[in-house]
């Protein structure tokens, strides 16, 4: 930083207040213990005792950092560092007076107990005193500001924790044209409370009741800002909703301090509300030790998992980072979202086909990854029933050419992403996924068979088995939500399925998480991953609270269908199969199994009877294949 950066005129006009502060708390010290005679018997030492002490003083404030913070945002922690200043200043002048100076020279005390204790009240008083004041000024004049331009009045829905976030940002002027004129808390703790001049007014099934309150005393309330902590289990959020949109509110979202990015940011209702349960915590400090400085490639890096996956690694410091995408729309939608990214990280986007052995053969000598997080995969059940043999060339063939180019290139570890409907599968996806994972579970356990004792670690292959993913693409919420907009009827195959949910970003942080855990120095055998995701969630439930999160009454406002079960699906997902037993695995919401799989010559075997099946499109034969290799495949004959 420059001198004229630390010296601007702001900075210069704060020490010279701290000085002319320091001087006056000491003369007036003086004058409130001895009154005029006593300072003025005292006169000539303290023309010599303040300008010194004065500027001693600059040192120890700028030692304590006072000039680094702005006033207008003063804060508990800089009365904190007033005080310690202030308890150094009041020390030295102990010290002053008991050891060095009085006593050897007047033969009594020039300044005295009473006198030190009186100038360190004054002297927290006039620093911390004028900051409060400056910081109280700016307050007012962005209130009277906000009120002349008509600021939206808003009703803050959420924990009290969570709402002073938001009320701190408007105080300071960093969110505008919203005035909060009341909250609404679950909490019972905060009934009856008020947070920084605004009172909770009730609970969220008061909101009508604080509507035409606020209506009744002139105050035209517009919105409603949900913070996270409306979101969870049982505050009634989805009746609020319903009555919010009765009243014709408008609604919004302030982030989770946990998503990162802009916080203050107003949006739309998240899909991770829809979750249920609490988000998933995450060890970010581990992620970004594990990822820092690595290369990185990520095939089917356009699709929704696969772009999050490149984001977050960019996030967490990765030195390289290789997308592969056989989209051409979504590699270059992907590569202009890692463009706006304040990161280091060389990035480089390639188009090609996880089918294509040798351009991923190409690619990956070229690049040299450490780690390929393979997320290319075709995933839509009803779609690989009918389309299977595609669904094989992908998610098996491609898979084994993805495993194999990595381990040519010599990548350290690969991970694979799977899904829950790859346990006793019923479905072309399922059964395919399985398959895929057998075959990197037989090369991980032939490498680690290799291993000799003085070599280098051999690669590691892992899966990581995905619940549904809540917004991917093609999934089920953007199906409901498009379904809403146009007045129903929602769709549900059946009243009873359930499934697994988890968010894009805890499926992604699983990723890398995973493979920390998978390529630590003393790996285990365990080579399945899941994410602990509760308990499952009903689809009609889903439906019905996302219906309600949208502001209307199931049943009445939007009408919910049964459409009946699909060929390929099932009512409930199993994330272990009988033979795997999870295991914990010392990482919070994480757990492992080490899976059945056969050896990686008869893998091989069954690879090639699979694709000489599939060459001739005899789709009984596939199955026979499937059948043979994955433990209770339950798929039918076309």
């Amino acid at each position: 930083m420059d001198f004229a950066a630390r010296f601007n005129g702001r900075r210069v006009l704060v020490i010279a207040h701290d000085l002319v502060a320091t001087a006056a708390a000491l003369v007036a010290a003086f004058y409130m213990r001895f009154e005029a005679q006593g300072l003025a018997e005292r006169f000539d030492g303290l023309l010599l005792a303040v300008p010194v002490f004065v500027v001693y003083a600059t040192c120890v404030y700028w030692y304590f950092d006072l000039y680094r913070s702005k006033w207008r945002f003063a804060s508990l922690f800089d009365l904190a560092n007033i005080v310690r200043a202030s308890a150094l200043l009041t020390v030295s002048l102990l010290v002053v007076d008991y050891v060095l100076l009085a006593p050897n020279f007047y033969g009594h005390f020039f300044f005295g107990k009473i006198t030190i204790a009186l100038y360190f009240v004054l002297q927290v008083f006039f620093l911390g005193g004028s900051r409060l004041a400056y910081r109280y000024f700016r307050f007012t004049r962005t209130r009277r500001r906000t009120v002349r331009q008509e600021a939206t009045p808003i009703l803050i829905l959420g924990r009290a924790a969570d709402s002073e976030v938001l009320l701190r940002a408007i105080e300071s002027g960093a969110v505008r044209n919203s005035w909060p004129v009341g909250i609404l808390s679950p909490s019972p703790a905060d009934q009856g409370q008020t947070l920084r001049s605004v009172p909770v007014l009730g609970r969220f099934a008061d909101l009508q009741r604080a509507y035409i309150d606020l209506t009744a005393r002139g105050i035209d309330v517009r919105r409603l800002v949900l913070t996270a902590s409306a979101f969870t289990p049982d505050t009634g959020v989805e009746d609020a909703l319903m009555v919010a949109r009765q009243l014709g509110l408008a609604t919004g979202r302030l982030s989770s301090l946990e998503d990162g990015g802009n916080v203050l940011r107003l949006a739309p209702v998240a899909v991770e509300d829809l979750l249920l349960r609490p988000s998933v915590g995450i060890d970010y400090g581990r992620l970004r030790e594990f990822v820092r400085g690595r290369s990185v490639a990520v095939t089917g890096g356009g699709g929704s998992i696969g772009a999050e996956i490149c984001d977050r690694v960019v996030t967490f410091g990765a030195a390289r980072l290789l997308v592969i995408e056989n989209s051409e729309p979504a590699l270059h939608a992907v590569m202009e979202a890692l463009s706006t990214k304040n990161s280091d990280a060389v990035i480089e986007g390639r188009i090609a086909d996880v089918r294509d052995r040798r351009r991923l053969d190409a690619l990956f000598g070229h690049f040299r990854p450490e780690l390929v997080f393979h997320a290319a995969a075709l995933k839509h059940v009803p779609l690989l029933e009918c389309d299977w043999g595609e669904g094989i060339k992908t998610n098996v063939f491609g898979s084994v050419n993805v495993a194999e180019a990595a381990l040519r290139s010599g990548a350290r570890g690969m991970v694979m992403i799977s899904t829950d409907k790859a346990i006793e599968p019923v479905s072309m996806l399922g059964a395919t996924k399985r398959f895929a994972e057998m075959y990197c579970q037989a090369l991980d356990a032939e490498l680690a068979r290799r291993r000799l004792p003085e070599g280098p670690p051999p690669m590691r292959l892992i899966a990581v088995r995905f619940g549904n993913v809540l917004a991917s693409n093609g999934s089920v919420i953007p199906k409901f939500k498009a379904q809403i907009e146009a007045g129903g009827p929602v769709t549900v195959t059946h009243p009873d399925m359930v499934r697994y949910f988890m968010t894009i970003r805890e499926a992604c942080d699983l990723v890398v998480t995973a493979a920390s855990h998978a390529l630590a120095p003393n790996p285990s055998d365990l080579s399945v991953y899941v994410l602990n995701m509760g308990q499952a969630v009903r689809i009609l439930d889903l439906a019905e609270r996302l219906i309600r999160l949208s502001g209307f009454e199931p049943g009445r406002d939007v009408s919910i269908v049964f459409t009946g079960i699909r060929p390929g699906e099932r009512l409930n997902e199993i994330l272990f199969a009988r033979e795997e037993p999870s295991v914990e695995i010392g990482i919070s919401g994480v757990v492992a199994s080490k899976p059945v799989f056969a050896p990686l010559d008869e893998m091989r075997t069954r690879l090639t009877a699979l694709e000489q099946a599939l060459a001739f499109g005899e789709r009984e034969g596939v199955l026979h294949v499937l059948r043979d290799t994955v433990p209770d495949f339950r798929g039918q004959a076309a």
